[in-house]
């Protein structure tokens, strides 16, 4: 096999893989000095000349000339005599240049040359796609599913590249089917061994972010700017927006007319809740608009420790609070203060006893509730031995919840 014959026979694999010319040359001589050290121990005393124009590749060995009878490796020395026969006019001591032919390394050699060339190209490969997914950590790709396992999904884009989805980066109410096409970010992209592994994101900020600029021309364009997104993945987001020109409606701009814009998005996110605020500098305009649409008398702001406290009616705690805590929890990464509330209230206002089943037993509330006490300042208004004479109690019970009572109501 002459050394064309050799390197057109990675043609195949040259053009499938997108690999240059030149590259892949470099390769051949990288993967020639590989051979020669397995097969003489050194490199050395070999020169690899790769011409990417004609295609092809020389191997030269250097020799030096000893006097006959003294050389001790013929591999790298060469007796007078011999030289003389090429070139009368070499004398001992000069170096002697041989050209080595490729078959004359040996039918085995030329395999293993084969079988570097290969491991080395698929090197260069995983190279090459490790650069061009590390440019992409944060930006959306689209991928096929390919298979969908316990613990990850496995999808193939267009070019074959391999993505996987672990279940932890998936909306807990994404249902997959083979051969459906999703979005996602590349998250991270490590070797694994040889090859590198891209791992992606449907629940990261980020993505909602890029949804977001592929919706929303201002966003993209810079006309509106993201100032913060924060999100429990399948359930709430809150999005910051701001606009440098003042006359520019931010929040209308990335919810659109009925919500035009913004629905493509909560849509791929499988109907996450998406609240869109205005950005401010103020702080306590900040919170009070990451809380949303509730009633709020007053906030304190301690800007050295991040604290806000928030004042509001005791009829209004739920919703500052939100389902499971959703909505202060993202309020509070939104503006980047821990948000308390400190429930306000009248002379007027009272809470039914059934409000604390969580802290207090429900036989305890349903003895009260038999002699007609049923809200918190009807227990707290009483002492307690009138009430060891209304309802079957210990003295140690009925103080514990007026304790409870105190701390979660007058307090």
């Amino acid at each position: 096999m002459d050394n064309i014959a050799l390197i057109e026979s990675f043609g195949d694999f040259k053009d499938e893989k997108g690999i240059s010319k030149i590259d892949l040359m470099a390769i051949i001589e990288d993967s020639l000095k590989t051979l020669l050290r397995k097969r003489f121990d050194s490199d050395d005393h070999f020169d690899v000349i790769v011409n990417p124009d004609k295609g092809d590749f020389q191997i030269f060995l250097n020799k030096t000339i000893v006097e006959d009878e003294m050389s001790e490796d013929d591999d790298l020395e060469i007796e007078i005599s011999e030289a003389k026969k090429i070139d009368p006019t070499f004398e001992v001591g000069e170096d002697f240049t041989m050209e080595i032919p490729v078959a004359q390394l040996g039918r085995r050699n030329i395999l293993t040359l084969k079988q570097i060339l290969a491991t080395k190209l698929q090197e260069h490969n995983n190279a090459m796609l490790y650069e061009q997914f590390r440019d992409k950590i944060g930006e959306i790709v689209v991928g096929e599913i390919h298979h969908i396992r316990h613990k990850h999904v496995i999808l193939l884009d267009d070019e074959g590249n391999e993505f996987i989805l672990p279940k932890e980066n998936q909306i807990p109410s994404d249902f997959f089917k083979k051969g459906e096409n999703i979005r996602a970010i590349v998250e991270t992209v490590d070797f694994k061994g040889s090859k590198p592994q891209i791992i992606i994101s449907r629940t990261a900020p980020k993505f909602l972010e890029k949804l977001l600029e592929l919706e929303i021309p201002e966003i993209q364009d810079g006309t509106i700017i993201l100032k913060k997104v924060v999100r429990i993945p399948g359930e709430k987001a809150k999005i910051a927006v701001d606009a440098y020109d003042d006359r520019i409606d931010p929040v209308g701009a990335c919810v659109g007319v009925k919500g035009s814009r913004i629905h493509g998005v909560v849509r791929e996110l499988r109907n996450e809740n998406i609240d869109v605020i205005q950005w401010s500098k103020n702080p306590e305009i900040l919170v009070k608009r990451a809380l949303g649409n509730v009633i709020i008398n007053k906030i304190e702001i301690n800007e050295e420790t991040n604290y806000a406290l928030v004042y509001t009616p005791v009829e209004e705690i739920s919703k500052v609070i939100g389902k499971q805590g959703q909505n202060i929890r993202l309020a509070s990464w939104l503006t980047g203060y821990e948000i308390d509330v400190y429930r306000e209230s009248s002379e007027d206002d009272d809470v039914e006893l059934k409000e604390f089943n969580d802290d207090i037993e429900q036989w305890i509330l349903d003895e009260f509730k038999k002699v007609g006490l049923t809200t918190a300042k009807s227990v707290l208004d009483k002492e307690t031995e009138s009430l060891l004479n209304m309802v079957d109690l210990e003295e140690e019970t009925i103080e514990e919840v007026k304790r409870i009572l105190r701390e979660e109501f007058e307090d």
